[in-house]
């Protein structure tokens, strides 16, 4: 019997998660300085001065165990939400409380809704435990919640949203999902992935964490990776009810947040003024690249995130093989779904000015040869 033939049936099929392509990867591959990575949509601004002040302090105890249950740091999560400490799990990121919800709650044969071009771990995650993936078809490359209260069936158990979505920013009001919320069977999870929502305070966005006294079978996820700016140390959390967080707990393994990123969290917390500066940055670098993109002929997705989801056309590879020659790194999309397209994450102002440039010199290099 092959090691193949003993692995178990939900990982068999798999493919590993493919992440944005590092620089160091690059500076080996072609020998090149100078790159600039705006492929993962990490905060371009970094972290809060808060965070390494906080990060230096802690390293005298690096010979011990962190706080398994994390409870100043959840203790102040609470504080800000406007929640309960027992109703978070805290992750390695919240692909990890993603993944734990997945196996707590989905199975061999169960359902679990998905839609297209949706977050890559949903998939995974399901797959992983072998259970009934029903992939809804998007709507203007979001979330078409009609079609995915169609795939609904009396076997489903998960339904994941991402709001905004990731790759491409579209976004889902407070109306649509309160809507889909009072439809969908009571006892059907719903998992709803909020990692980009700092970005979206602006819009018709009122957070998922409002519907949770209402919606027993909610489950909201969030991330310190992105607006908070760090990314490198992996902090994400679940946020629901008591009982389903009890849940949660019995699978999270008892050290999944290590030490430093825990006292990172707590001090990126604090510095709610680096977000609001991170949020405002971010909407004037996507408004420039709007426009530089409608000026090219390029095709954008309205994004509601910190990255454009931009149609380049069906040489997208090649431009973003070139791109990555003039040392940019962005993120082809194919694997979403999305083969003409390319996700750029929202840089400093000069990075934004390089990678405009980049692009029309890879788009023109593209259409000459």
């Amino acid at each position: 019997m092959s090691i193949q033939d003993r692995v178990t049936n939900g990982v068999r099929g798999l493919q590993p998660y493919q992440p944005g392509k590092p620089v160091e990867e690059l500076e080996r591959e072609l020998g090149i300085s100078g790159i600039i990575k705006l492929a993962s949509n990490e905060n371009p601004k970094g972290a809060s001065p808060l965070v390494a002040g906080a990060l230096k302090t802690a390293l005298s105890d690096l010979a011990r165990y962190p706080d398994g249950s994390g409870f100043s740091l959840k203790s102040k999560l609470a504080r800000f939400l406007g929640i309960r400490p027992n109703q978070i799990t805290l992750g390695n990121g919240s692909n990890d409380v993603l993944e734990i919800i997945t196996r707590c709650f989905a199975g061999p044969g169960q359902g679990v809704v998905i839609s297209e071009h949706a977050f890559a771990v949903y998939y995974l995650a399901a797959k992983s435990v072998d259970a009934h993936i029903a992939i809804a078809p998007a709507r203007q490359y979001g979330h078409d919640l009609k079609a995915m209260r169609e795939a609904i069936g009396s076997d489903t158990k998960l339904v994941f949203i991402a709001n905004p979505n990731n790759p491409t920013g579209t976004h889902l009001t407070s109306a649509q999902l309160l809507a889909f919320l009072e439809d969908i069977p009571k006892d059907t999870l719903v998992v709803l992935d909020e990692a980009y929502v700092e970005y979206a305070a602006d819009l018709d966005h009122e957070d998922g964490l409002t519907f949770l006294d209402r919606f027993p079978n909610l489950i909201v996820t969030r991330t310190f990776s992105k607006a908070y700016g760090i990314a490198a140390l992996r902090v994400g959390y679940a946020v629901a009810s008591e009982d389903v967080t009890d849940i949660l707990n019995r699978v999270r393994q008892p050290f999944n947040v290590n030490a430093l990123a825990l006292v990172a969290a707590e001090a990126a917390l604090e510095d709610q003024h680096f977000v609001a500066q991170s949020v405002l940055e971010n909407k004037n670098g996507l408004e420039r690249l709007i426009v530089a993109c409608t000026e090219m002929g390029i095709e954008s997705i309205p994004s509601a995130a910190n990255f454009i989801c931009v149609r380049v056309g069906p040489h997208a590879q090649k431009v973003y093989d070139a791109m990555l020659r003039m040392g940019v790194i962005v993120r082809p999309v194919a694997n979403y779904g999305l083969p003409e397209h390319l996700r750029i994450t929202i840089g400093t102002p000069q990075e934004n000015e390089r990678l405009i440039e980049t692009l029309r010199s890879a788009l023109l290099e593209c259409r000459v040869n």
